[in-house]
């Protein structure tokens, strides 16, 4: 197993503007070499307050296309919802077209959603940033511990989510494999919460969140809370 680049900053406060600083330039370097920038965003408070920091930078053009790693089968406008994160801190009021942010249709259940998202994957090739958290029980995007991963090289790229461990108990995930598809695996991940996971991460055990890599690199954002004293 590939572990990550880990990288630890004194606080979130700390990580946010170089992880913003960073994201940008991987989308000036991708759109100078290919033209467009395909971008996964995660969900939760660390990233949405990296969101609030790319409103404060004007980041995003018609280069870039937005996808997302996971969503709550939700009703389209529930605040629990990734989308609506993103799209309040960011997204609308970014210069990036309405047309080329692709929240995933949750709202339609798990099985539609994972279909019209799998067609609209399939002319998309590598992401060149995909962003995940990592919850305390090692689970990245909707990947849980003990359940089916798609970390098989012919799994779907998007698998449909029933019995989640936390609420909502249906979701629809993008899955290992696909995630894998990318340049860079970005993990942001921060609070004392993580510590354990992060140990048990680093020790080389199998969880969700070691399934998941880049082709050019994977890197661990953390914060000085989440890194594990005996690391």
């Amino acid at each position: 197993m590939r572990l990550p680049e880990w990288q630890v900053f004194a606080d979130a406060g700390a990580l946010v503007p170089r992880l913003a600083d960073a994201l940008c330039a991987e989308a000036g370097a991708a759109i100078a070499a290919r033209g467009v920038f395909h971008l996964v965003l995660a969900g939760g408070g660390t990233p949405r307050a990296l969101y609030r920091a790319l409103a404060d930078r004007n980041a995003g053009d018609a280069h870039w296309h937005v996808w997302y790693g996971d969503e709550r089968c939700l009703p389209v406008d529930h605040p629990e919802r990734n989308s609506m994160m993103s799209e309040a801190a960011w997204l609308a009021a970014s210069s990036i077209p309405s047309e080329n942010r692709r929240p995933i249709p949750a709202e339609l259940g798990a099985r539609e959603a994972a279909g019209l998202y799998g067609d609209w994957l399939k002319s998309v090739g590598d992401f060149d940033v995909v962003l995940l958290g990592m919850g305390e029980d090692g689970h990245t995007a909707s990947l849980f511990p003990g359940h089916n991963w798609g970390d098989a090289p012919d799994s779907p790229d998007v698998l449909t989510v029933f019995d989640a461990p936390k609420p909502p108990p249906e979701r629809v995930s993008l899955s290992a494999a696909r995630l894998n598809r990318s340049r860079c695996v970005w993990f942001v991940i921060t609070g004392s919460g993580k510590r354990e996971a992060l140990l048990r991460w680093k020790n080389g055990e199998t969880l969700p969140v070691s399934a998941v890599r880049g082709k050019q690199e994977t890197v661990a954002w953390l914060d000085a809370e989440a890194w594990p004293a005996d690391a």
